[in-house]
């Protein structure tokens, strides 16, 4: 007896050696666990998300400063520009999501997207040293100029829709979810994900934006240019350490199978016990895993039910799907209210990088005699709530609320979105507050910039929950062939909430201007910002309300799977479900 516990000891010893969650390595074999993944080749992915982040906050939070100054366009044209790149830059991975989930594979479209990525940052370098492509000196502005940096901008929004989704879902692929400790890990990693992303922000809107506004925007292109091309060079390096997994085809195709054999077997009752609906009784470990039944959507499970006439036909898709396919096909459907209701998040978002720094404009930049801090460097204010409640949240607050709640993640995924949604809402309270203060004192004393610290960190702590919560939700909550496309619908929260505001600005400026008097008008100082942050403030309070009774009912999705100890030895012999 004791022999043959020794024996499965040592075949499960043996097992908890390689990696079989259907990823392979750079030749194609099975991932050794000890060699590959987790965080030796995770660090290689944060450092180049660090360089690419660096360049994008660079850009985007003194993009209207830019606009205004150089380009001079109005403060109205300027803010709909900014949402407009913005918004496409943040929409694009939906497309790159797909075509590397579909055909490509996450790493090819990385280091493809990084290309255009490079291509598009030499443009911006050539529209700042070229003679006849740099901005003019006086105020009429030069029509190359626009042509090329436009070009430019938009060319490196091309380039993030492939990187910016594939980047993130590659490293968390390096964590195994039937793995305990790198469950946990995975956990961590999109925590110190966004750690990383503010500490880039941080660099960004300081040192680079400094760069920007005291030497030159074409030396600031430089220096993010040339890091960006080495840790490009230094993410290629990494690859005897990653785990790839392999594109799935069209992800859209098994739902649409469901969706039509649901209908097909419309007529049909389903029956009581979930255990008589169609599925594969042990899936390949080159298929996928296995999901467990739910009760919601329940009309999808008649695709599910096997017709006495057609039992030879198992193999039809189209007539006869998998509980497998049935619930990746409610995650789908899952998805998109959540989605909805999260769009007001990055209409909150998108005026830290517009009109919160048109109010930082006409304040007193002056920190000391000899050094005024620029309007765009404000935002690091935010990074710097993420940066400090972060750490705090991961290595404090986590494990306590491990131990109270039994949830592996402290608090669920829907619940840690939920408090950074209310958090929102008091960050456009304090704008509103402030701008009213700042109105009330124009023309007698110039307010300090200070006062715009406390929405600038709040929005930070803001962001510590619902960013990474977002994050978490869309690369779990998802089918495991549209992770890629999970995390281009999370960017896309912000790409939708960009143009959105400028669909309100659109719309206030159209309603309120015929009154005489628009609250965003071409002034700053001549608007009413106050009342259009209340606005907002009422339109996140009522979302999250919806959001709150979307969250109550939601079902999570769960997985049978086997799950190790970190000795090696399986917990249990039997398949273990878990909810996400």
């Amino acid at each position: 007896m004791e022999q043959e516990m020794e024996k499965r000891k040592e075949g499960t010893s043996e097992e908890e050696k390689w990696v079989h969650d259907a990823s392979v390595d750079y030749k194609g074999r099975l991932p050794f666990r000890a060699s590959t993944g987790v965080w030796k080749a995770s660090l290689f992915v944060l450092i180049f998300e660090f360089s690419e982040r660096i360049s994008y906050f660079a850009m985007f939070s003194n993009l209207i400063t830019y606009l205004t100054k150089v380009i001079h366009q109005d403060l109205s044209t300027a803010a709909k520009s900014v949402n407009y790149w913005a918004g496409t830059t943040t929409l694009m991975p939906l497309v790159g999501g797909f075509v590397a989930d579909a055909y490509t594979g996450g790493f090819n479209m990385i280091i493809f997207s990084s290309l255009v990525y490079l291509m598009g940052l030499s443009l911006l370098i050539l529209s700042q040293f070229i003679p006849s492509l740099k901005p003019n000196n006086n105020n009429q502005p030069r029509v190359a100029h626009e042509v090329a940096f436009f070009l430019a901008i938009y060319c490196i929004s091309l380039g993030t829709g492939g990187h910016k989704p594939c980047l993130q879902s590659f490293g968390a692929d390096q964590f195994n979810d039937d793995h305990r400790e790198e469950r946990k890990k995975k956990t961590s990693f999109f925590n110190w994900w966004s750690f990383t992303v503010c500490f880039a922000m941080l660099l960004g809107a300081t040192v680079v934006v400094y760069v920007q506004d005291f030497v030159s925007w074409g030396v600031a292109s430089l220096i993010i240019t040339i890091l960006m091309a080495l840790t490009t060079i230094a993410f290629y390096a990494g690859r005897p350490f990653y785990r790839y997994k392999q594109p799935a085809g069209n992800p859209f195709r098994p739902i649409l199978q469901v969706l039509v054999a649901a209908i097909r077997k419309r007529n049909l009752s389903c029956p009581s016990n979930p255990a008589l609906l169609y599925e594969i009784p042990e899936l390949e470990k080159s298929q996928g895993r296995l999901l467990s039944h739910t009760s919601g959507l329940s009309f999808l499970d008649k695709a599910a039910i096997i017709e006495e006439k057609y039992v030879e036909q198992k193999d039809n898709a189209w007539r006869l799907a998998t509980v497998t396919r049935v619930e990746e096909t409610k995650l789908v459907l899952n998805v998109v209210p959540i989605w909805l209701t999260s769009l007001t998040t990055g209409v909150c978002w998108a005026q830290a990088s517009t009109l919160f720094v048109k109010q930082a404009t006409t304040m007193n930049l002056k920190m000391t005699e000899s050094f005024t801090l620029p309007p765009a460097s404000l935002v690091s204010v935010a990074a710097i709530g993420v940066l400090i409640s972060l750490p705090i949240y991961d290595r404090v607050i986590v494990p306590i609320l491990r131990k109270v709640t039994g949830n592996e993640r402290g608090i669920s995924i829907l619940r840690r979105i939920s408090i950074g949604m209310t958090f929102s809402v008091i960050v456009m309270v304090a704008a509103a507050l402030v701008e009213a203060k700042r109105l009330r004192i124009v023309g007698q004393r110039t307010m300090s910039v200070m006062w715009l610290i406390p929405q600038y960190l709040i929005l930070g702590i803001a962001n510590s929950f619902s960013l990474v919560g977002l994050q978490e939700y869309f690369y779990y909550q998802v089918p495991d062939s549209m992770r890629s496309i999970g995390m281009a619908l999370y960017l896309s929260v912000s790409g939708v909430g960009n143009f959105l505001s400028s669909f309100l600005i659109i719309i206030v400026n159209h309603v309120t201007g015929k009154n005489g008097k628009s609250w965003i008008g071409k002034d700053i100082n001549s608007s009413r910002l106050d009342r259009f942050y209340w606005m907002l403030a009422v339109i996140n309070a009522l979302d999250l309300c919806a959001f709150l009774f979307l969250a109550r009912s939601y079902t999570y999705k769960t997985v049978q799977r086997r799950t190790m100890d970190t000795d090696g030895c399986n917990k249990s012999d039997g398949v273990e479900t878990v909810a996400k």
